[in-house]
Protein backbone atom coordinates (compact mmCIF):
# COMPACT_ATOMS: atom_id res chain seq x y z
CA UNK A 1 0.00 0.00 0.00
CA UNK A 2 1.47 3.36 -1.05
CA UNK A 3 0.46 6.50 0.81
CA UNK A 4 1.08 9.98 -0.59
CA UNK A 5 1.09 12.82 1.91
CA UNK A 6 1.07 16.52 1.13
CA UNK A 7 0.47 19.62 3.19
CA UNK A 8 -2.89 21.24 2.65
CA UNK A 9 -4.67 24.07 4.31
CA UNK A 10 -7.48 22.41 6.19
CA UNK A 11 -10.96 23.82 6.26
CA UNK A 12 -14.32 22.23 6.91
CA UNK A 13 -14.61 21.08 3.31
CA UNK A 14 -11.10 19.59 3.23
CA UNK A 15 -11.63 17.75 6.51
CA UNK A 16 -14.88 16.27 5.19
CA UNK A 17 -13.21 15.13 1.96
CA UNK A 18 -10.21 13.72 3.88
CA UNK A 19 -12.45 11.79 6.26
CA UNK A 20 -14.49 10.53 3.33
CA UNK A 21 -11.35 9.13 1.64
CA UNK A 22 -10.24 7.41 4.87
CA UNK A 23 -13.67 5.85 5.19
CA UNK A 24 -13.57 4.65 1.58
CA UNK A 25 -10.05 3.23 2.02
CA UNK A 26 -11.11 1.33 5.10
CA UNK A 27 -14.10 -0.08 3.29
CA UNK A 28 -11.82 -1.12 0.44
CA UNK A 29 -9.49 -2.90 2.85
CA UNK A 30 -12.43 -4.61 4.51
CA UNK A 31 -13.94 -5.60 1.20
CA UNK A 32 -10.53 -6.81 -0.01
CA UNK A 33 -10.13 -9.04 3.03
CA UNK A 34 -13.65 -10.35 2.53
CA UNK A 35 -12.95 -10.91 -1.16
CA UNK A 36 -9.78 -12.91 -0.39
CA UNK A 37 -11.62 -15.08 2.13
CA UNK A 38 -14.56 -15.67 -0.21
CA UNK A 39 -12.64 -16.16 -3.44
CA UNK A 40 -9.49 -17.94 -2.36
CA UNK A 41 -10.63 -19.88 0.72
CA UNK A 42 -14.32 -20.59 0.32
CA UNK A 43 -14.28 -20.89 -3.48
CA UNK A 44 -10.73 -22.30 -3.68
CA UNK A 45 -9.85 -20.36 -6.85
CA UNK A 46 -6.26 -20.76 -8.14
CA UNK A 47 -5.60 -23.43 -5.54
CA UNK A 48 -2.21 -25.14 -5.77
CA UNK A 49 -2.75 -27.78 -3.07
CA UNK A 50 -5.58 -29.88 -1.71
CA UNK A 51 -5.79 -30.88 1.96
CA UNK A 52 -7.86 -33.91 2.89
CA UNK A 53 -8.84 -34.76 6.44
CA UNK A 54 -11.75 -36.42 8.25
CA UNK A 55 -13.54 -37.14 4.97
CA UNK A 56 -13.46 -33.53 3.75
CA UNK A 57 -11.37 -31.65 1.19
CA UNK A 58 -10.01 -28.07 1.20
CA UNK A 59 -8.58 -26.46 -1.94
CA UNK A 60 -5.96 -24.11 -0.50
CA UNK A 61 -2.76 -22.23 -1.31
CA UNK A 62 0.76 -23.01 -0.13
CA UNK A 63 1.64 -19.35 0.35
CA UNK A 64 -1.17 -19.05 2.94
CA UNK A 65 -0.55 -22.44 4.52
CA UNK A 66 3.06 -21.48 5.23
CA UNK A 67 1.78 -19.21 8.02
CA UNK A 68 1.37 -22.48 9.90
CA UNK A 69 4.52 -23.87 11.48
CA UNK A 70 3.28 -27.36 10.66
CA UNK A 71 2.96 -26.71 6.90
CA UNK A 72 5.96 -24.38 6.73
CA UNK A 73 8.22 -27.21 7.91
CA UNK A 74 6.49 -29.65 5.59
CA UNK A 75 6.95 -27.54 2.46
CA UNK A 76 10.45 -26.19 3.14
CA UNK A 77 12.14 -29.46 4.05
CA UNK A 78 12.93 -32.61 2.16
CA UNK A 79 9.62 -34.20 3.04
CA UNK A 80 7.84 -36.03 0.26
CA UNK A 81 4.76 -33.83 0.85
CA UNK A 82 6.69 -30.72 -0.25
CA UNK A 83 6.02 -31.54 -3.91
CA UNK A 84 2.63 -33.19 -3.56
CA UNK A 85 -0.56 -31.59 -4.84
CA UNK A 86 -2.81 -33.58 -2.49
CA UNK A 87 -2.00 -34.15 1.19
CA UNK A 88 -3.84 -36.51 3.47
CA UNK A 89 -3.72 -35.28 7.06
CA UNK A 90 -3.74 -37.77 9.89
CA UNK A 91 -5.78 -36.36 12.79
CA UNK A 92 -4.75 -38.13 16.01
CA UNK A 93 -6.60 -35.75 18.32
CA UNK A 94 -10.28 -36.56 18.90
CA UNK A 95 -10.97 -32.93 19.82
CA UNK A 96 -10.31 -31.92 16.21
CA UNK A 97 -13.32 -32.08 13.89
CA UNK A 98 -14.07 -30.74 10.41
CA UNK A 99 -15.72 -27.60 11.77
CA UNK A 100 -12.58 -26.78 13.76
CA UNK A 101 -10.38 -27.36 10.71
CA UNK A 102 -12.66 -25.09 8.67
CA UNK A 103 -12.15 -22.27 11.19
CA UNK A 104 -8.40 -22.84 11.48
CA UNK A 105 -7.78 -23.01 7.71
CA UNK A 106 -10.02 -20.00 7.22
CA UNK A 107 -8.04 -18.00 9.80
CA UNK A 108 -5.08 -18.08 7.39
CA UNK A 109 -7.11 -16.03 4.89
CA UNK A 110 -8.59 -13.39 7.19
CA UNK A 111 -7.53 -11.06 9.99
CA UNK A 112 -10.40 -11.57 12.42
CA UNK A 113 -11.63 -14.93 13.67
CA UNK A 114 -14.74 -15.27 15.79
CA UNK A 115 -14.31 -18.08 18.32
CA UNK A 116 -17.41 -19.33 20.09
CA UNK A 117 -16.82 -20.40 23.71
CA UNK A 118 -18.58 -23.69 22.97
CA UNK A 119 -16.14 -24.42 20.13
CA UNK A 120 -12.91 -23.05 21.57
CA UNK A 121 -11.51 -26.40 22.75
CA UNK A 122 -11.88 -27.94 19.27
CA UNK A 123 -10.33 -24.91 17.60
CA UNK A 124 -7.50 -24.87 20.14
CA UNK A 125 -6.76 -28.52 19.39
CA UNK A 126 -6.54 -27.84 15.65
CA UNK A 127 -4.48 -24.67 16.16
CA UNK A 128 -2.00 -26.57 18.33
CA UNK A 129 -1.64 -29.32 15.75
CA UNK A 130 -0.99 -26.81 12.97
CA UNK A 131 1.25 -24.65 15.21
CA UNK A 132 -0.65 -21.39 14.84
CA UNK A 133 0.61 -19.38 17.82
CA UNK A 134 -1.61 -16.36 17.26
CA UNK A 135 -4.77 -18.44 17.12
CA UNK A 136 -3.66 -20.46 20.15
CA UNK A 137 -3.27 -17.23 22.10
CA UNK A 138 -6.71 -16.04 20.97
CA UNK A 139 -8.23 -19.34 22.10
CA UNK A 140 -6.59 -18.89 25.49
CA UNK A 141 -8.02 -15.40 25.89
CA UNK A 142 -11.47 -16.63 24.87
CA UNK A 143 -11.29 -19.39 27.48
CA UNK A 144 -10.21 -17.04 30.25
CA UNK A 145 -13.04 -14.64 29.46
CA UNK A 146 -15.67 -17.40 29.52
CA UNK A 147 -14.79 -19.49 32.58
CA UNK A 148 -18.01 -20.46 34.37
CA UNK A 149 -19.61 -23.45 36.03
CA UNK A 150 -20.33 -25.13 32.68
CA UNK A 151 -16.92 -24.59 31.09
CA UNK A 152 -14.36 -24.56 33.91
CA UNK A 153 -13.63 -28.29 34.06
CA UNK A 154 -13.37 -28.83 30.30
CA UNK A 155 -11.27 -25.68 29.93
CA UNK A 156 -8.94 -26.77 32.73
CA UNK A 157 -8.46 -30.24 31.22
CA UNK A 158 -7.86 -28.79 27.76
CA UNK A 159 -5.43 -26.19 29.08
CA UNK A 160 -3.53 -28.97 30.82
CA UNK A 161 -3.46 -31.05 27.62
CA UNK A 162 -2.33 -28.21 25.35
CA UNK A 163 -0.03 -26.40 27.77
CA UNK A 164 -1.93 -23.16 28.39
CA UNK A 165 -0.65 -22.34 31.86
CA UNK A 166 -2.48 -19.03 32.17
CA UNK A 167 -5.82 -20.73 31.43
CA UNK A 168 -5.07 -23.48 33.97
CA UNK A 169 -4.32 -20.82 36.58
CA UNK A 170 -7.54 -18.95 35.79
CA UNK A 171 -9.65 -22.11 36.05
CA UNK A 172 -8.00 -23.20 39.27
CA UNK A 173 -8.57 -19.76 40.76
CA UNK A 174 -12.25 -19.92 39.73
CA UNK A 175 -12.67 -23.37 41.30
CA UNK A 176 -11.00 -22.32 44.56
CA UNK A 177 -13.36 -19.36 44.75
CA UNK A 178 -16.58 -21.13 43.78
CA UNK A 179 -16.39 -24.77 44.85
CA UNK A 180 -17.64 -23.97 48.36
CA UNK A 181 -19.33 -20.60 47.86
CA UNK A 182 -21.57 -21.66 44.95
CA UNK A 183 -21.99 -25.42 45.22
CA UNK A 184 -23.28 -27.07 42.08
CA UNK A 185 -24.16 -30.70 41.31
CA UNK A 186 -22.75 -30.70 37.77
CA UNK A 187 -19.52 -29.13 38.97
CA UNK A 188 -19.10 -31.76 41.68
CA UNK A 189 -19.69 -34.52 39.16
CA UNK A 190 -16.99 -33.21 36.84
CA UNK A 191 -14.34 -31.91 39.21
CA UNK A 192 -11.32 -34.14 38.65
CA UNK A 193 -8.80 -31.99 40.51
CA UNK A 194 -10.52 -32.18 43.90
CA UNK A 195 -7.29 -33.17 45.66
CA UNK A 196 -5.54 -30.03 44.46
CA UNK A 197 -8.47 -27.88 45.58
CA UNK A 198 -8.97 -29.44 49.01
CA UNK A 199 -5.33 -29.21 50.01
CA UNK A 200 -5.09 -25.50 49.20
CA UNK A 201 -5.20 -22.78 51.85
CA UNK A 202 -6.67 -20.57 49.12
CA UNK A 203 -9.90 -22.59 49.07
CA UNK A 204 -12.73 -20.15 49.81
CA UNK A 205 -14.37 -22.06 52.66
CA UNK A 206 -17.82 -21.08 53.84
CA UNK A 207 -18.50 -21.69 57.55
CA UNK A 208 -15.90 -24.18 58.87
CA UNK A 209 -13.72 -27.17 57.97
CA UNK A 210 -16.62 -29.53 58.66
CA UNK A 211 -18.26 -28.05 55.57
CA UNK A 212 -15.24 -29.12 53.52
CA UNK A 213 -15.76 -32.68 54.78
CA UNK A 214 -19.47 -32.47 53.95
CA UNK A 215 -18.71 -31.24 50.42
CA UNK A 216 -16.33 -34.17 49.92
CA UNK A 217 -18.95 -36.59 51.17
CA UNK A 218 -21.37 -35.28 48.54
CA UNK A 219 -18.67 -35.35 45.87
CA UNK A 220 -17.76 -38.96 46.69
CA UNK A 221 -21.42 -39.99 46.56
CA UNK A 222 -21.74 -38.45 43.07
CA UNK A 223 -18.61 -40.21 41.84
CA UNK A 224 -20.04 -43.53 43.01
CA UNK A 225 -23.53 -42.71 41.70
CA UNK A 226 -22.91 -40.74 38.47
CA UNK A 227 -26.52 -41.15 37.30
CA UNK A 228 -27.86 -39.33 40.37
CA UNK A 229 -30.01 -36.39 39.35
CA UNK A 230 -31.59 -33.93 41.73
CA UNK A 231 -31.32 -30.52 43.38
CA UNK A 232 -28.27 -29.58 45.45
CA UNK A 233 -30.39 -29.48 48.64
CA UNK A 234 -31.28 -33.15 48.19
CA UNK A 235 -27.71 -34.27 47.62
CA UNK A 236 -26.57 -34.37 51.25
CA UNK A 237 -29.74 -36.16 52.33
CA UNK A 238 -29.18 -38.89 49.74
CA UNK A 239 -25.47 -39.16 50.59
CA UNK A 240 -26.32 -39.61 54.27
CA UNK A 241 -29.04 -42.14 53.38
CA UNK A 242 -26.47 -44.11 51.38
CA UNK A 243 -24.11 -44.19 54.38
CA UNK A 244 -26.99 -45.16 56.67
CA UNK A 245 -27.91 -48.04 54.37
CA UNK A 246 -24.31 -49.18 54.51
CA UNK A 247 -24.36 -49.20 58.31
CA UNK A 248 -27.62 -51.12 58.44
CA UNK A 249 -26.12 -53.75 56.14
CA UNK A 250 -23.55 -54.42 58.85
CA UNK A 251 -20.58 -52.80 57.11
CA UNK A 252 -18.15 -52.09 59.97
CA UNK A 253 -15.07 -51.40 57.86
CA UNK A 254 -14.42 -47.65 57.36
CA UNK A 255 -15.40 -46.84 53.80
CA UNK A 256 -11.95 -45.56 52.79
CA UNK A 257 -10.48 -48.94 53.74
CA UNK A 258 -12.70 -50.75 51.22
CA UNK A 259 -11.94 -51.33 47.54
CA UNK A 260 -14.61 -48.80 46.52
CA UNK A 261 -13.26 -46.21 48.93
CA UNK A 262 -9.54 -46.52 48.18
CA UNK A 263 -9.56 -44.09 45.19
CA UNK A 264 -10.86 -41.34 47.48
CA UNK A 265 -8.14 -41.66 50.12
CA UNK A 266 -5.75 -39.05 48.61
CA UNK A 267 -8.48 -36.40 48.62
CA UNK A 268 -9.78 -37.06 52.14
CA UNK A 269 -6.19 -37.02 53.41
CA UNK A 270 -6.16 -33.24 52.93
CA UNK A 271 -9.08 -32.49 55.24
CA UNK A 272 -7.79 -30.56 58.23
CA UNK A 273 -9.28 -32.85 60.83
CA UNK A 274 -7.88 -30.90 63.76
CA UNK A 275 -10.50 -28.23 63.03
CA UNK A 276 -13.34 -30.76 62.89
CA UNK A 277 -12.72 -32.77 66.03
CA UNK A 278 -12.55 -29.54 68.07
CA UNK A 279 -16.35 -29.40 67.81
CA UNK A 280 -18.36 -32.10 69.61
CA UNK A 281 -21.22 -32.37 67.11
CA UNK A 282 -18.79 -32.62 64.19
CA UNK A 283 -16.64 -35.22 65.93
CA UNK A 284 -19.71 -37.37 66.57
CA UNK A 285 -20.73 -37.07 62.93
CA UNK A 286 -17.32 -38.33 61.79
CA UNK A 287 -17.74 -41.37 64.01
CA UNK A 288 -21.26 -42.00 62.72
CA UNK A 289 -20.38 -41.75 59.02
CA UNK A 290 -17.52 -44.25 59.40
CA UNK A 291 -15.81 -43.00 56.28
CA UNK A 292 -12.39 -42.28 57.78
CA UNK A 293 -10.05 -44.94 59.18
CA UNK A 294 -9.93 -44.73 63.00
CA UNK A 295 -6.14 -44.43 62.99
CA UNK A 296 -6.49 -41.09 61.16
CA UNK A 297 -8.67 -39.75 63.94
CA UNK A 298 -6.64 -41.16 66.83
CA UNK A 299 -3.48 -39.52 65.46
CA UNK A 300 -5.24 -36.14 65.29
CA UNK A 301 -6.74 -36.52 68.76
CA UNK A 302 -3.26 -37.17 70.14
CA UNK A 303 -1.86 -34.18 68.27
CA UNK A 304 -4.58 -31.89 69.58
CA UNK A 305 -4.21 -33.14 73.15
CA UNK A 306 -0.51 -32.28 73.15
CA UNK A 307 -1.26 -28.89 71.59
CA UNK A 308 -3.71 -28.16 74.40
CA UNK A 309 -1.17 -29.21 77.03
CA UNK A 310 1.39 -26.88 75.48
CA UNK A 311 -1.00 -23.94 75.76
CA UNK A 312 -1.82 -24.80 79.39
CA UNK A 313 1.55 -25.90 80.76
CA UNK A 314 4.23 -24.77 78.33
CA UNK A 315 3.22 -21.13 77.86
CA UNK A 316 2.34 -21.54 74.21
CA UNK A 317 0.47 -18.28 73.66
CA UNK A 318 0.28 -18.77 69.91
CA UNK A 319 2.59 -18.24 66.93
CA UNK A 320 5.11 -15.46 67.56
CA UNK A 321 7.25 -16.19 64.53
CA UNK A 322 5.41 -16.68 61.30
CA UNK A 323 5.94 -19.92 59.44
CA UNK A 324 4.39 -19.56 56.01
CA UNK A 325 4.69 -23.26 55.18
CA UNK A 326 2.91 -24.19 58.42
CA UNK A 327 0.21 -21.64 57.66
CA UNK A 328 -0.34 -23.02 54.16
CA UNK A 329 -0.61 -26.61 55.35
CA UNK A 330 -2.33 -26.39 58.71
CA UNK A 331 -4.21 -23.13 59.15
CA UNK A 332 -7.86 -23.18 60.10
CA UNK A 333 -10.11 -22.34 57.12
CA UNK A 334 -13.45 -20.65 57.72
CA UNK A 335 -15.78 -18.15 56.07
CA UNK A 336 -19.00 -16.18 56.20
CA UNK A 337 -21.40 -14.72 53.65
CA UNK A 338 -22.64 -11.18 54.25
CA UNK A 339 -25.82 -10.92 52.19
CA UNK A 340 -26.17 -7.13 52.42
CA UNK A 341 -24.52 -4.13 54.01
CA UNK A 342 -25.21 -3.79 57.73
CA UNK A 343 -23.82 -4.77 61.13
CA UNK A 344 -22.62 -8.33 61.73
CA UNK A 345 -20.89 -10.04 64.64
CA UNK A 346 -20.03 -13.74 64.75
CA UNK A 347 -17.65 -16.44 65.97
CA UNK A 348 -16.78 -19.72 64.29
CA UNK A 349 -17.57 -22.91 66.20
CA UNK A 350 -14.96 -25.12 67.80
CA UNK A 351 -12.56 -25.08 70.73
CA UNK A 352 -9.45 -23.05 69.91
CA UNK A 353 -7.46 -23.39 73.11
CA UNK A 354 -9.42 -20.73 74.97
CA UNK A 355 -9.02 -18.07 72.26
CA UNK A 356 -12.59 -16.81 71.77
CA UNK A 357 -12.30 -14.69 68.63
CA UNK A 358 -15.22 -12.44 67.72
CA UNK A 359 -15.39 -10.96 64.23
CA UNK A 360 -17.37 -7.79 63.59
CA UNK A 361 -18.30 -6.04 60.36
CA UNK A 362 -19.64 -2.53 60.93
CA UNK A 363 -19.38 0.79 59.09
CA UNK A 364 -17.10 -0.84 56.49
CA UNK A 365 -14.62 -1.96 59.16
CA UNK A 366 -13.72 -5.57 59.94
CA UNK A 367 -12.61 -5.98 63.54
CA UNK A 368 -11.17 -8.88 65.52
CA UNK A 369 -11.81 -9.02 69.27
CA UNK A 370 -10.25 -11.40 71.73
CA UNK A 371 -13.24 -11.97 73.98
CA UNK A 372 -12.33 -12.86 77.53
CA UNK A 373 -14.68 -11.33 80.10
CA UNK A 374 -16.88 -8.83 78.28
CA UNK A 375 -19.27 -11.22 76.47
CA UNK A 376 -20.66 -14.69 77.25
CA UNK A 377 -18.81 -17.67 75.78
CA UNK A 378 -20.02 -21.25 75.63
CA UNK A 379 -16.64 -22.76 76.45
CA UNK A 380 -13.45 -22.26 78.40
CA UNK A 381 -11.67 -18.94 77.87
CA UNK A 382 -7.95 -18.32 78.28
CA UNK A 383 -7.03 -15.66 80.85
CA UNK A 384 -3.45 -15.33 79.68
CA UNK A 385 -2.48 -11.65 79.46
CA UNK A 386 -1.53 -11.90 75.79
CA UNK A 387 -2.34 -14.30 72.99
CA UNK A 388 -0.75 -14.37 69.55
CA UNK A 389 -2.60 -15.11 66.34
CA UNK A 390 -1.52 -15.72 62.75
CA UNK A 391 -4.20 -14.86 60.22
CA UNK A 392 -5.13 -13.97 56.69
CA UNK A 393 -8.46 -12.39 55.80
CA UNK A 394 -9.83 -12.22 52.27
CA UNK A 395 -12.96 -10.57 50.92
CA UNK A 396 -14.58 -11.17 47.55
CA UNK A 397 -17.80 -10.64 45.68
CA UNK A 398 -18.73 -12.48 42.50
CA UNK A 399 -20.92 -11.93 39.46
CA UNK A 400 -23.45 -14.48 38.21
CA UNK A 401 -20.76 -16.45 36.35
CA UNK A 402 -18.53 -16.75 39.41
CA UNK A 403 -16.00 -14.13 38.31
CA UNK A 404 -14.50 -11.96 41.02
CA UNK A 405 -16.01 -8.46 40.95
CA UNK A 406 -13.89 -7.06 43.76
CA UNK A 407 -11.48 -8.57 46.26
CA UNK A 408 -9.19 -7.59 49.13
CA UNK A 409 -6.67 -9.52 51.18
CA UNK A 410 -4.58 -8.74 54.24
CA UNK A 411 -1.94 -11.25 53.26
CA UNK A 412 -0.37 -13.35 56.03
CA UNK A 413 -0.16 -11.39 59.28
CA UNK A 414 0.60 -11.80 62.98
CA UNK A 415 -1.16 -9.94 65.77
CA UNK A 416 -0.90 -9.89 69.56
CA UNK A 417 -4.11 -9.32 71.52
CA UNK A 418 -4.61 -8.59 75.17
CA UNK A 419 -7.74 -9.58 77.06
CA UNK A 420 -10.91 -8.09 75.47
CA UNK A 421 -8.83 -6.10 73.02
CA UNK A 422 -10.12 -5.13 69.58
CA UNK A 423 -8.03 -4.91 66.43
CA UNK A 424 -9.07 -3.27 63.17
CA UNK A 425 -8.18 -5.75 60.44
CA UNK A 426 -9.48 -3.96 57.36
CA UNK A 427 -11.02 -0.63 56.42
CA UNK A 428 -13.03 -0.94 53.21
CA UNK A 429 -13.74 1.61 50.53
CA UNK A 430 -17.52 1.83 50.08
CA UNK A 431 -17.06 2.50 46.36
CA UNK A 432 -15.54 -0.95 45.91
CA UNK A 433 -18.05 -2.86 48.03
CA UNK A 434 -20.47 -5.21 46.33
CA UNK A 435 -22.89 -7.55 48.08
CA UNK A 436 -23.25 -10.38 48.80
CA UNK A 437 -19.75 -10.18 50.24
CA UNK A 438 -17.82 -13.34 51.08
CA UNK A 439 -15.37 -13.30 54.00
CA UNK A 440 -12.75 -16.05 54.18
CA UNK A 441 -10.20 -16.39 56.98
CA UNK A 442 -7.22 -18.56 57.81
CA UNK A 443 -5.99 -18.81 61.41
CA UNK A 444 -3.23 -20.41 63.42
CA UNK A 445 -3.86 -20.34 67.18
CA UNK A 446 -0.86 -22.34 68.39
CA UNK A 447 2.83 -22.51 67.59
CA UNK A 448 3.95 -25.43 65.45
CA UNK A 449 6.10 -27.94 67.28
CA UNK A 450 8.64 -28.14 64.45
CA UNK A 451 11.18 -25.48 63.43
CA UNK A 452 9.66 -22.33 62.05
CA UNK A 453 10.69 -19.92 59.33
CA UNK A 454 10.40 -16.26 60.29
CA UNK A 455 8.38 -13.77 58.25
CA UNK A 456 10.01 -10.38 57.92
CA UNK A 457 7.37 -8.36 59.81
CA UNK A 458 4.73 -8.64 62.49
CA UNK A 459 1.89 -6.34 63.55
CA UNK A 460 0.84 -5.52 67.09
CA UNK A 461 -2.73 -4.53 67.77
CA UNK A 462 -1.64 -1.44 69.69
CA UNK A 463 -0.17 0.04 66.50
CA UNK A 464 -3.45 -0.09 64.65
CA UNK A 465 -4.13 -2.36 61.75
CA UNK A 466 -6.06 -0.47 59.09
CA UNK A 467 -5.04 -1.54 55.62
CA UNK A 468 -5.17 1.33 53.17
Amino acid sequence: VCVCVRKVKLNVSNVFIYAFHISVDRKKLKSTSKYIYQTLFLNGENSDIQIRALGQEWNLHKIYLCQSGYFSSMFSGSWKESNMMVIELEIPDQNIDTEALQVVFGSLYRDDVLIKPSRVVNILAAACMLQLDGLIQQCGETMKENVNVKTVCSYYNSATLYGLDSVMKKCLEWLLNNLMTHQNVDLMKEAEIMEQLIQSSDLFVMQVEMDVYTALKKWMFLQLNPSWDGPIKQLLLDADAWLCKRRKAGEEEPFLNTDDGTPFVPVFRHIRLQYIINDLASARLLERDNILPPEWLSAVYKQQWFAMLRTEHDNDNGPQEANKEEFELNSMRCGRKLTKDGDYCWRWTGFNYGFDLLVTYTNRFIIFKRNTLSQPCGGAVSLQPRRHLAYRLRLASFDNSGKVVCSRSTGYQLVTLEKDQEYVVMNLDSRLLSFPLYVCCNFLYTSPSSERRVWPHRHKAQIGGVLQ
